[in-house]
């Protein structure tokens, strides 16, 4: 796992800054620690910031073919590059390492973007053709690694992170009105967009072509959900067993390495599944790593401790307090790039920083299950209100709403309340958003706190209109779960989950995670199972659950889902307030950002102060603000307020004049510290 970046020039040749590319690579330091390598020519530079995971002496980067005419900087992992190998060479390519970064560099040469369809991984890439003078960017099927870029004085900049392309002078630093219209409605931007006008996200899935004068991006994978006429008809038990298979081949795979690889541990289903596997099948002593929290509403230790006694596993734990999550929440925001509506990515950084300091730079995580086998609240929610829909008067059936939140249930104020809430929207059953428009509208109540000046910019736009315009053809032929599932994969996962609480905060420790459940063969398998299998009845993830069914203990598969979620105005106010966030907060610091009513914001800080149990709508509200505060502070009015980190290049190829390679003297590849950070500006 590794940093990229670079610079291409639109029109022709042009003067490119080996200065500018060592200070972008060095903003991407975090991400590549170990080395680093440099290529420039009379169109590109290429950049890359190494975290060295295979082949850690030879896999410097950018790497070349045999003639040299390709170029490659990558940052990901192939986990089938083995076995793609095999074939090249049988091909007759000659590889000078054992890395997957030149497998994928030969396979560009043998199958132009087609090769993408071959890759089993995580990755964002950019191949520079010097024969066609023409640049490659692609990012993996479903979002886990990412890639930004912009146009600038015809040049295409792009790069791992946004900070990296803000390394160059003249790109504008500003805030995109629509896109926090879009995060205060759908947690995230949608697309391509981001917060900043101007940076663009290469979608999942998609590739970009630059060559002379132009910039072509398009699509090749899309998560194939299948019609109901014509998903599997298999029974439950051989379904559960392909997918029990597949997922162990997965988990293989993905614990190739020339480094050790430990696993998450939060003893929830997907993560002790996984981590089962590992310790029954490939790694009988794998190093587990979980969270506990100060709070016990948010706490499952308990579920922890029961499969690290299950599995004889050495675990360790970092325990998230609401202080911890306070202090480091600017941090993240550094990081994450964007404002967000919760402070669940916090204990995942301070998380990653424990792997780190425990000597692991890998670890197999359990994302990604939730989203494809039907194991989010939203499915159940969707189904309970269509078939309320269809009895609208009824007194019984609201009361199904009891089976999936009980512990709000024993409250009759709270049960009528929340019987209110999903009943409404019951209308709209033909709006292809039905599934999440009730959620996404409740999201949206926080644009309350919104200036008058943003409020007027975002006007006459409807995120929804552009979502529902964006879904693809076949989607009006799925069922309504897919229809969720595909919603909940495309918007909340590939562009909050992965990011904010993936990516972003362990690459923030350089660390990197690998997702089983995310292999595009599972996501390919679980859009043929039919939803029945998914949830029964309101029996979430059943088909999930009969896998494991011989590998974990009842107490873990039968316990409901447990919504990872982390304290939001007790981290900032409550008993040790932050004086950062008193400061971000305050009219002066508000009114002269513009982003927010500054008299509506102090309300509600006069209510945290009274009553620190917010609602959910009021806690979004007070992280989406406080993190766009941190945000502007960090990356608009003073950037960068830390300068880059020093680059020292292993490797450099200058073919401005000639051609020209050293390798730097210095400390050898791995010999270096492995613990740099980049440190989030101060905020004053």
């Amino acid at each position: 796992m590794c940093g990229i970046a670079g610079i291409c020039s639109l029109r022709g040749r042009a003067s490119i800054s080996p200065e500018l590319l060592e200070k972008m690579v060095g903003a991407l330091r975090h991400r590549g620690p170990d080395e680093a390598g440099l290529y420039v020519d009379g169109r590109v530079g290429l950049a890359h910031a190494r975290l060295s995971i295979i082949d850690l002496e030879r896999g410097t980067q950018p790497i070349h073919n045999e003639d040299e005419s390709l170029w490659i900087i990558y940052n990901g992992e192939i986990f089938n590059y083995p076995e793609l190998k095999r074939d090249l060479v049988a091909r007759g390519h000659v590889f000078s390492t054992s890395s997957d970064t030149e497998v994928i560099l030969h396979l560009y040469e043998e199958k132009g973007a087609a090769c993408l369809d071959d890759l089993n991984g995580q990755f964002a890439l950019a191949i520079w053709d010097s024969v066609k003078q023409e640049l490659f960017l692609a990012r993996d099927r479903i979002g886990i690694r990412p890639l930004y870029y912009a146009a600038d004085n015809d040049r295409l900049l792009f790069a791992s992170e946004i900070k990296s392309i803000f390394m160059c002078e003249t790109i504008n630093r500003e805030i995109d009105p629509l896109a926090m219209t879009q995060i205060f409605t759908f947690w995230t931007t949608l697309s391509s967009r981001t917060v900043f006008k101007g940076i663009h996200e290469l979608p999942p899935g998609h590739y970009l072509l630059a060559s002379e004068g132009e910039i072509r991006v398009k699509r090749y994978w899309d998560i194939p959900f299948l019609p109901p006429e014509e998903q599997s008809d298999a029974p439950l038990a051989v379904l559960a067993e392909e997918v029990l298979d597949l997922l162990r081949d997965a988990v293989r795979i993905r614990l190739r390495a020339d480094v050790p690889v430990g696993c998450y541990l939060s003893g929830g289903l997907d993560s002790s599944g996984v981590t089962a596997l590992v310790v029954r099948d490939f790694n009988s002593n794998v190093r587990t790593f979980g969270i506990r929290f100060e709070e016990k509403a948010f706490d499952e230790g308990r579920f922890q401790q029961t499969m690290v006694e299950r599995l004889g596993v050495a675990h360790k734990e970092i325990e998230a307090t609401n202080r911890k999550i306070g202090e480091s929440f600017p941090d993240v925001i550094w990081h994450c790039e964007k404002p967000i509506l919760r402070t669940a990515p916090v204990p995942l950084y301070l998380l990653s920083r424990l792997v780190r300091e425990s000597g692991f730079k890998v670890v197999v995580t359990g994302e990604g299950a939730d989203e494809f086998f039907g194991g989010y609240n939203i499915y159940r929610e969707a189904k309970v209100r269509r078939f309320l829909a269809k009895r609208p008067d009824s007194k019984y059936r609201p009361l199904l709403i009891g089976r999936l939140y009980p512990y709000i249930f024993d409250d009759p104020r709270l049960q009528r309340s929340l019987q209110s809430f999903f009943a409404a929207g019951l209308d709209q059953l033909a709006d292809p958003l039905f599934s999440h428009l009730l959620r996404w509208n409740n999201t949206s109540k926080a644009k309350t706190f919104f200036s008058d000046e943003l409020r007027q910019a975002t006007s006459s736009y409807s995120p929804y209109d552009e979502l529902r315009e964006a879904l693809p053809p076949q989607f009006a032929r799925w069922d309504d779960l897919c229809k969720a599932q595909y919603l909940e994969a495309t918007i909340f996962l590939s562009n909050y989950l992965l990011s904010s609480q993936g990516d972003r905060v362990a690459m923030a420790n350089s660390v990197e995670i690998r997702l089983p459940y995310l292999d595009y063969r599972m996501m390919e398998l679980t859009g043929s199972i039919p939803s029945k299998w998914k949830i029964l009845g309101l029996r979430e993830k059943q088909i999930l659950k009969r896998a494991f069914r011989d590998i974990l203990p009842r107490s873990i598969t039968a316990r409901p889902k447990h919504p990872y979620r982390a304290p939001i105005s007790r981290s900032f106010f409550g008993g040790h307030p932050l004086e950062y966030a008193s400061d971000l907060l305050s009219e002066g610091r508000l009114k002269r950002v513009g982003l927010f009513d500054a008299p509506k914001v102090s309300r509600l800080l006069r209510k945290i102060r009274t009553a620190p149990d917010l609602s959910e709508v009021d806690n979004m509200a007070l992280a989406g603000v406080l993190s766009s505060q941190i945000l502007h502070s960090q990356f608009i009015d003073d950037f960068p307020r830390s300068p880059a980190r020093a680059v020292s290049f292993d490797l450099v190829v200058d073919r401005r004049n000639g051609q020209e390679r050293r390798k730097r003297v210095g400390a050898a590849a791995g010999q270096r510290s492995c613990a740099a950070r980049s440190e989030a500006p101060g905020l004053g």
